[in-house]
């Protein structure tokens, strides 16, 4: 217990601002997915999957490109500006969002959204990096990223409770409510000793020395080949929040579970159903969160004792088998299984991808380099955006299946109904129930096949990782 004390304040508040922040993101990212494609009748905006993916892909991958320039901005001008700005976007995108129901109006919001995350992420983690050395880094990550899923954790437990009846506006007013507690925060943090960048000519010469320090790092052939290698894991680990809640709202069982609750936690089964006899997708996800909370310091402690690539490449394997099984069954125990598998690779991997490169980056440019490190973030998004959309549309959508089930069977059914009206009216002319019908489109058009896709990926980035070490970095 000793090394929590090496900490400095600065540490610890910066790790409170990580835990409202994505207290806050999490309490409506978690729910995005299902709230951009759900059913107009339970407050959804019936988006196709391919409209979704592009939301959620391209957005969030541009929030996680714009920390390479969010970065420069918070070295040239202090950080503790840069975070007051970036509470005032996040409180303002927040309470706008809802306002918007198109596809258009949606995707702009969400890109204002995403600049306020991008120009908070760069920070906190240099903030970290730089309140951390090589005897705590690996112990101060690991106590970051629990603070990430314990925010991660309650911000859709709080949000849930509210999303019933088609209110699904006021999960965006809880977020705005959650982040705009980082003001206060803001008292208590005193900006870590650090090199503020001042070049004449302003923010657009700035940018422009960004760009040529990109083109110095792309002459690095082995760092850019980190960073695409790492895209992969991001693509597949991105799979929780883009795919994972649609998947498991379309085609798993959660009825035992609701029952298991009912029984013994009623509370449970209480605020958190769909109100027919299931559970909200989202809070089975939010299980990801839950063990790492529980589990992160322990396998931290586990794998400090190896090199952060070979602790990447154990965690990218585990996590790979672990993504894929969770969109593998119907049942629900083992999704919740398989999420923990997941949770496991994700705690041995995910953190040490930070520090590896917080490690390596150069004392006065922390937070530039911390930009970097969300290139393969955005490059993972970008391709989890088309996994989840476009390919999620055509080989597991239930919606897409069900239109190509009724044609394939001459069923009509009117264009004017919601989502669930039309599954409900092609069940009844069917002569089967609904919860038969789901069934049907699982043995015959096998939805889970996507999990291959996702193993597939998962492995082809620890491989390549493995051959990265071995080779590349063997002396």
């Amino acid at each position: 217990m000793s090394i929590f004390k090496k900490f400095p304040r600065t540490f610890w508040v910066a790790n409170s601002l990580e835990l409202i922040e994505r207290w806050a993101w999490y309490g409506f990212f978690m729910l995005f997915a299902t709230y951009l494609t759900g059913s107009s009748d339970v407050g959804g905006l019936e988006l196709t999957q391919i409209q979704k993916g592009t939301i959620m892909g391209v957005g969030t991958g541009i929030l996680y490109f714009l920390p390479v320039l969010t970065g420069a901005i918070a070295d040239r001008y202090g950080y503790k500006k840069v975070l007051i700005l970036s509470f005032i976007i996040y409180v303002s995108a927040f309470l706008l969002l809802p306002l918007f129901k198109t596809y258009t109006g949606v995707f702009i919001m969400y890109l204002y959204l995403a600049l306020g995350a991008a120009l908070f992420k760069p920070i906190v983690s240099a903030t970290v990096a730089k309140t951390t050395d090589e005897t705590t880094s690996s112990i101060g990550f690991g106590i970051f990223y629990m603070m990430v899923n314990i925010g991660a954790f309650f911000g859709p437990l709080v949000t849930l409770l509210f999303n019933k009846g088609g209110n699904s506006h006021l999960i965006f007013y809880i977020s705005a409510a959650i982040i705009a507690l980082n003001f206060i925060l803001l008292f208590f943090y005193k900006e870590p000793a650090h090199e503020e960048v001042k070049s004449k000519g302003g923010l657009l010469t700035e940018f422009a020395n960004v760009f040529k320090n990109m083109g110095s790092i792309i002459k690095d052939v082995k760092f850019i080949l980190f960073l695409l290698i790492v895209a992969g894991f991001w693509t597949m680990y991105n799979q929780l929040f883009f795919t994972l809640p649609v998947f498991i709202s379309q085609w798993v069982d959660t009825a035992p579970l609701y029952n298991f609750f009912a029984s013994y936690l009623p509370f449970f089964s209480n605020h958190y159903s769909t109100g027919s006899g299931l559970i909200d997708p989202e809070f089975i996800t939010n299980f990801d969160a839950m063990y790492i909370i529980l589990l992160q310091i322990v396998v931290s402690s586990i794998v400090m004792r190896l090199k952060p690539l070979k602790s990447m490449m154990s965690g990218f394997l585990v996590c790979s088998i672990g993504m894929s099984l969770t969109l593998y069954s119907q049942n629900v125990v083992f999704t919740i299984v398989a999420i923990l598998v997941f949770a496991i690779g994700e705690m041995a991997g995910s953190p040490k991808i930070t520090e590896y490169i917080g490690r390596i980056a150069p004392s006065d440019k922390k937070a530039l380099y911390m930009g970097y490190s969300f290139i393969p973030v955005f490059l993972g998004n970008l391709f989890a955006g088309y996994i989840s959309g476009g390919l999620y549309q055509s080989m597991s959508d239930k919606v897409s299946l069900v239109r190509l089930y009724a044609q394939e069977h001459g069923i009509q059914v009117a264009e004017s109904f919601s989502n669930n009206e039309y599954f409900n009216l092609v069940a009844q002319k069917s002569g089967i129930t609904p919860h038969e019908l789901t069934n049907t489109l699982w043995n015959t058009y096998h939805p889970y096949n996507i999990s291959y896709v996702l193993l597939g990926i998962g492995l082809g980035a620890t491989l390549l990782l493995f051959l990265y070490d071995r080779l590349l970095m063997k002396k």
